[in-house]
């Protein structure tokens, strides 16, 4: 007699919590799977689901583009990054796309963008 969804469904419910567990660890074996963790709708599930996402802490200000006004940007990109000479920031500037700062704040990011589009540049925050 072959086994039919529903014949499997009820074999499940009568399952204990540790039988359960170790079908889905077999089945991960034999299948070569990994089970991601699903939600079952029930009382206070929605609630688990619209947790808010964790907020971005950290963010890469990316150089994407000099711009007309070349020089001016170089500049900015000196002042903004410690210890940088005049060579090293012509040839961040020249090879844009670059990573001006990383692991910046949200205000931090903010102040170096708004500084290198003043001076002309076409700037990303990741």
């Amino acid at each position: 007699m072959a086994l039919t969804a529903d014949m499997l469904i009820q074999e499940i419910e009568t399952m204990t919590v540790l039988e359960l567990a170790n079908l889905v660890k077999a089945l991960e074996e034999r299948f070569g799977v990994s089970a991601a963790a699903v939600a079952a709708p029930a009382a206070g599930g929605a609630a688990a689901a619209a947790a808010p996402a964790e907020e971005q802490t950290e963010f890469n200000v990316e150089l994407t583009e000099a711009g007309a006004n070349k020089l001016n940007v170089i500049k900015a990109v000196r002042e903004l990054v410690a210890g940088l000479g005049l060579k090293e920031a012509k040839d961040m500037v020249d090879g844009a796309p670059k990573i001006v700062k990383e692991g910046a704040s949200k205000e931090e990011a903010a102040k170096i963008k708004e500084k290198l589009e003043a001076a002309g540049a076409k700037v990303t925050i990741k």
